[in-house]
């Protein structure tokens, strides 16, 4: 019974040692097997031949380029380069002219049974991986051609039923002449089959050989129905999906389909922007950098720096104005190389954009202008700034509508170097999605939201895009000046201007690596009021800030910073720039009915001032509603710094007003106590410029506040402890500005 036991264990033993050696015999044959299949596609991959024609080094012919042989290493030969294009309108019929030049380029081969001839069109092609991938499943088909396949019968729906028929739901059952692979014998008894008109159909010659069963059969010639090596977009949209890694931003077409991963993607017929959108991130664009970016830098010749046309466009009235022009006047490019154009059809802006031309004239290049008399409209406002870049030979054309700033000033050389055709900064408005691009078009040519369009906006991840449509700011090199057109019968110019250059394959890039600009919001800019930028607080709090606010006023805030103290507890903050005293006035002046200074006040409730003054309040003027935020957004901060322990979110305040100091009116303010938590009060102009005398004396501490600040405010307790009163003006008029803070 024990020998038994002992013979079944020994049994057992070498059965499982057998399956052991089994396994490892089968996993050692797999990797050799693997290993040798790859080595086979490495070797087949040398007997490859690839071809393209292209006449023109377009955008599209060298993004094709790039991902040929930059990225995998394909080396491209290409026919008809700076020849004549004698194939016709490839936007229809034509194409025979490929043919041709094909043939002669694979006549040396004929006879070659083991070269290989892939052919593909450049313009609208793009690579995802290299010759070894594709040599493995060309092989996998057991053809000798094989060629790319679409949705649509083209270019004779007749025909469609003539093919063969496709089992496969969703497959692509039609010929399609973009692309195809084999072996050069079988590709040359294509090619040489028959005589064909340079203007001829290319993909009508190459439909009837494959439809003609014999051939078909003796040159074995497939079809790449389900895109395993081939993807045409035409009528596609839904068959693939672009997978973007969110590490790297690199990323795979995929056909949901049949799970396959295309080798070549072309943008067939009117797919080019989906092409173009896809082709954002394949044939390692990204790679967790923006590759694209970093290829063909141009390098700035600081002694022969480019000679540029800077279009202003002024098309609405928009907020700010002054400081878009003061920022054009920044840009860091030496203006003796740059041609001025200022195109106005606004006639609040114009005389400012007279007054700018003027004064800068003669340090540039030279200086054109266009005003709202001269009554042309838009389109033909930026085909004149065109035309001057054209007549004046100049290298690129600069265009920034007024609705853009341009925060860096190094924004002219930073596209420069980025050496596109076509190249704009992405700019949107402040903490909107509101930009100047759209990542897709709808069926109509119409905005359509990418899958990217918020990364991009929100510089969630930075880099350059290729993009159907660009507005508002752009530089355009001078290759391209031919193809601009800002006319069409159904877009407005900005519109027709990309569509012209989407139809001659100049490519539209934009850039967010830096935070370049950005747009201001126009919506209910009000012109008819006086300084109307004063009133746009919630509509472009951004700018208003940058404007009105002193760059001192954020220091401040920090906490060990001390604030200055003229008498006890009464703070001084500089706040407030020149244009905001400014802007303020004018709109008291402008709107004129002051206060007459009598105790009888119907503006207040019960209709009585105790300590009446000279005054406009802002509830009069339309600026209640932004004083209460300015008081909540700049002057909360400042009190919570120097009064501790006092909150109150929002400030409260019911009396916001202007008051007028004049030696014939109202020289001075008899002693008084606020009705306030505690009161600011903003010196709105200059002592001993605009006036003489006034100021603030607290009577309880002796102290008094007679040289104040023009923007500075002083800031002290209302009740009780800070009975104060108004020195006299004896010269001039003097402004200030009151607000009684929690009554």
């Amino acid at each position: 019974m024990q020998l038994l036991e002992q013979q079944v264990f020994s049994f057992k033993l070498l059965l499982l040692l057998g399956v052991l050696s089994c396994c490892n015999w089968a996993s050692t044959t797999a990797v050799t097997a693997d290993a040798s299949n790859d080595a086979a596609a490495e070797e087949g991959a040398k007997h490859i031949k690839v071809f393209t024609v292209a006449t023109e080094r377009t955008d599209g012919y060298l993004r094709y380029l790039r991902s040929a042989k930059r990225v995998y290493d394909v080396e491209v030969n290409t026919l008809g380069m700076d020849e004549e294009w004698k194939g016709g309108d490839m936007n229809g019929l034509g194409g025979g002219y490929k043919i041709r030049l094909l043939r002669e380029a694979v006549e040396p081969f004929k006879d070659e049974k083991n070269t290989i001839i892939l052919f593909t069109d450049s313009y609208d092609v793009v690579f995802t991986t290299g010759l070894k991938d594709i040599y493995r499943k060309f092989k996998e088909f057991g053809a000798r051609v094989l060629f790319s396949a679409e949705k649509f019968c083209w270019p004779d729906k007749k025909l469609a039923k003539q093919y063969p028929p496709v089992s496969e739901a969703n497959a692509s059952p039609y010929l399609n002449s973009g692309a195809f692979i084999g072996y050069a014998p079988e590709i040359y008894s294509i090619l040489s089959a028959e005589e064909i008109k340079d203007d001829d159909d290319d993909q009508r010659y190459y439909t009837k050989i494959f439809l003609d069963v014999d051939k078909r059969k003796t040159l074995k010639i497939q079809l790449d129905t389900q895109s395993r090596i081939f993807q045409n977009l035409n009528g596609a949209r839904e068959d693939v999906k672009l997978n973007v890694d969110l590490d790297s931003n690199e990323g795979t077409l995929q056909n949901i389909n049949f799970m396959t991963e295309p080798c070549i993607i072309h943008g067939n017929g009117p797919s080019k922007v989906e092409l173009n959108a896809f082709a954002n991130y394949l044939a390692k664009t990204f790679s967790g950098a923006c590759l694209i970016c970093q290829e063909d830098r141009l390098e700035l010749d600081e002694k022969n720096l480019p000679v540029i046309t800077v279009a202003l466009i002024i098309t609405e009235s928009v907020p700010f104005f002054d400081v878009y022009l003061q920022k054009i006047e920044k840009l860091n490019y030496p203006k003796d190389k740059m041609h001025l154009y200022i195109y106005s059809n606004q006639k609040f802006h114009d005389e400012m954009a007279r007054s700018f031309l003027k004064r800068l004239e003669k340090e540039y290049r030279s200086a054109k202008i266009v005003l709202s008399a001269d009554e042309l409209n838009e389109q033909r406002g930026r085909e004149l700034a065109l035309q001057q870049a054209i007549q004046k030979q100049s290298d690129y054309i600069f265009s920034v509508d007024a609705a853009v700033q341009i925060d860096d000033p190094e924004l002219l050389r930073e596209l420069l170097i980025r050496n596109r055709q076509f190249v704009a900064p992405v700019v949107s408005k402040y903490d909107e999605l509101w930009s100047n691009f759209w990542g897709a078009l709808s069926d109509g040519g119409y905005y359509a939201r990418s899958h990217d369009y918020v990364d991009i906006v929100k510089s969630s991840f930075t880099g350059m895009w290729n993009v159907p449509y660009v507005s508002s700011i752009y530089l355009i090199r001078q290759s391209a000046f031919k193809h601009i057109s800002y006319q069409h019968r159904d877009y407005d110019p900005d519109m027709a201007l990309c569509e012209s250059l989407r139809r001659a394959g100049v490519f539209m890039y934009i850039t967010n690596e830096h935070i370049y600009g950005h747009l201001v919001n126009t919506e209910n800019f009000d012109t008819t009021l006086t300084r109307p930028d004063f009133y746009t607080i919630f509509t472009n709090k951004y700018d208003w800030v940058r404007k009105y606010i002193h760059p001192n006023y954020f220091p401040q805030l920090e906490a060990n910073t001390t604030i200055e103290q003229p008498c006890p507890d009464v703070f001084w903050f500089q706040v407030a720039t020149d244009a905001f005293c400014d802007d303020m006035v004018a709109i008291m002046e402008n709107f004129g009915k002051w206060s007459d200074g009598s105790n009888k006040d119907a503006r207040l409730e019960g209709g009585y001032e105790a300590v009446p003054t000279r005054d406009i309040h802002m509830k009069q003027v339309g600026l209640e509603p932004l004083w209460l935020k300015f008081l909540d957004y700049i002057i909360r901060p400042l009190q919570e710094k120097v009064f501790l322990g006092y909150y109150h979110n929002p400030p409260r305040s019911l009396m916001n007003f202007v008051v007028r100091y004049r030696p014939d009116e109202q020289p001075s303010l008899r002693p008084h106590h606020d009705s306030s938590t505690y009161t600011i009060n903003i010196a709105l102009n200059q002592v001993d410029k605009d006036y003489e005398g006034g100021g603030c004396r607290f009577i309880r501490y002796n102290c008094s506040v007679n040289k104040t600040r023009k923007g500075w405010i002083f800031m002290h307790p209302g009740r009780l402890t800070h009975y104060h009163e108004g020195l006299p003006v004896t010269n001039g008029t003097r402004y200030i500005m009151i607000s009684f803070v929690d009554p």
